[in-house]
């Protein structure tokens, strides 16, 4: 029996340094900036509902020094150097699988899908058999990328300070096209910060960069009328799927995470830019600038791309719209002493699961692997109703529940955006856990489903979050469920439970050597 795998997609904070904070960044804008403060505290540069929320703030680690009133805007200094692969400098023969596309292993190699297809002299590039041998060529290496710091790694992610960021507000005052903007999804009319909130909460990227993405790409937030070239591909995308702000802003958010987790693990040693060119990457920038390297590598012509990625790109329009980037780093987003608390398996006892899925992205195929995947017990072929209950991992408050995604935070200071996050995805309405609700671990979530991201059989995804970074389940943190330790195997969706000397190995189907139960 074959179940298909998802594609889906303790801190409390306190006012007086929060207050700081927000001081702090007032005398750090930068000169000439008539950017307006959307940044809020009981009374001081307040946005509208958010003094309770920053209220509670409490960053516990140090912050980053902010420059001094006046001084110019420059980089950061560079990291230090960040391991990276080698590239490869020689042919390689690759055995198409199930699932692959010619797209999906011309990225995975960093070669351009051209390439292949002459090496191979393939007549339709979009027929591929399994088991089918391609060549392909090693890549051919041009200039190094620059050195220059976009974004701090917490403007990637929708961290801590985004909590603080009223994204209504700023967009209504910018009073530009995606103030009026609407768009029907599931025969539903959103606004366009509706879109955008949706989307940053979905791939926890965050709002503010992606505001800024999409005001150098089409002028959108501040225009009123912008180029009507922009009006169906606003990222710049060119894909008929993509049309629309939701699918261009989903896009965006998912490439933008591709870049950063692939910097995370040192998965990347060069970038592959829309015109064939490979440039390598430089080893001193960090995961948020390599996240933004990533994107407009995709747009762009070498000539164009180190446009976007220089101070007069990306950052000069971010810039102009809230500040000095690193003004707003809040580091470490994950410090080093960092553990996991205690999980279970995430079913009652004595139920028995199958483990259907391991390591893969926890949104998107463009995310840290950060999700399992559960099957309920049942011999039924697709997306089926199913009695068995999903059961809550950890202590903790339901945050929101809708299209198949359940979001449970556990330090109890009601956001999303700090702390452990716990995302259970494919849960079915009916019986659903609401928004509000306190949860004790082994209580019911729900029923398993295909609900929401694209699913064909039931199925439970299961991930987490740190401060809005998905947590890798196969890297330093370990996942841990009941003693079972999630390991990878390199490839998604591979990979094992493994807890003394009992493994289950992850499986797209029901047999022996997937069971689990609590």
């Amino acid at each position: 029996m074959k179940y298909p795998r998802s594609t889906t997609p303790d801190r409390r904070l306190w006012s007086v340094l929060a207050a700081l904070l927000l001081s702090s960044l007032a005398c750090a804008r930068s000169l000439g900036s008539s950017s307006p403060s959307f940044w809020s505290i009981s009374g001081k540069n307040s946005a509208p509902g958010a003094a309770t929320q920053a209220a509670q703030i409490e960053p516990t680690w140090g912050l980053v020094p902010k420059r001094s009133p006046g001084a110019p805007i420059v980089t950061p200094t560079p990291d230090n150097p960040h391991p990276l692969p080698a590239i490869r400098k020689e042919p390689d023969t690759y055995v198409v699988e199930p699932g692959d596309t010619l797209g999906s292993i011309a990225s995975q190699y960093g070669v351009s899908l051209e390439q292949i297809v002459a090496a191979n002299e393939l007549i339709d590039p979009n027929v591929l058999e399994v088991g089918q041998a391609l060549h392909v060529p090693a890549p051919t290496p041009q200039n190094p990328g620059p050195a220059f710091k976009i974004i701090p790694d917490s403007e990637l992610v929708n961290g801590p300070y985004s909590a603080l960021f009223d994204v209504d507000e700023f967009v209504s005052k910018q009073a530009g096209y995606l103030s009026t903007y609407k768009e029907e999804l599931d025969e539903v009319s959103w606004s366009g910060v509706e879109i955008l909130k949706r989307v940053a909460q979905d791939y926890s990227v965050n709002p503010r960069l992606l505001l800024a993405v999409l005001e150098y790409q089409s002028g959108w937030v501040s225009e009123k009328s912008p180029k009507k070239s922009t009006r169906e591909y606003p990222i710049g995308w060119q894909d008929p799927q993509r049309k629309g702000l939701y699918r261009q802003l989903n896009w965006a958010a998912n490439n933008l995470n591709r870049g950063y987790y692939l910097w995370r693990v040192g998965g990347a040693a060069t970038w592959l830019l829309s015109d064939g060119d490979v440039v390598p990457i430089d080893p001193t920038i960090n995961a948020g600038t390599a996240g933004v390297q990533q994107m407009f590598a995709l747009l762009f012509d070498r000539v164009k791309w180190e446009q976007a990625v220089s101070p007069e790109g990306l950052f000069a329009t971010f810039d102009k719209l809230f500040g000095y980037p690193f003004d707003f780093a809040f580091e470490p987003l994950m410090p080093a002493s960092l553990f996991q608390p205690t999980f279970q398996l995430p079913f009652e006892p004595d139920v028995v699961w199958s483990f259907t899925g391991g390591p893969h992205g926890g949104w998107g195929d463009g995310s840290a692997w950060a999700a399992l995947d559960f099957a309920p017990p049942g011999e039924a072929l697709g997306c089926v109703p199913n009695d068995a209950w999903v059961a809550a991992v950890a202590d903790g408050t339901i945050l929101r529940a809708g299209d198949g995604a359940v979001i449970q935070e556990l330090d109890g200071d009601g956001l999303e955006q700090t702390g452990w996050v716990i995302l259970y995805m494919h849960v079915a309405t009916e019986g659903r856990v609401q928004p509000g609700t306190y949860l004790k671990a082994g209580e019911r979530v729900g029923h398993a489903s295909c609900e929401g991201g694209v699913s064909s059989g039931t199925h439970l995804h299961l991930a987490r979050k740190y401060n809005g970074e998905w947590i890798t389940a196969d890297q330093d943190i370990p996942f841990i469920l009941d003693g079972w330790v999630s390991s990878g195997l390199g490839k998604e969706y591979d990979g094992y439970l493994i807890r003394g000397s009992k493994k289950v190995e992850a499986y797209a189907g029901n047999s022996d050597i997937n069971l689990i139960q609590r």
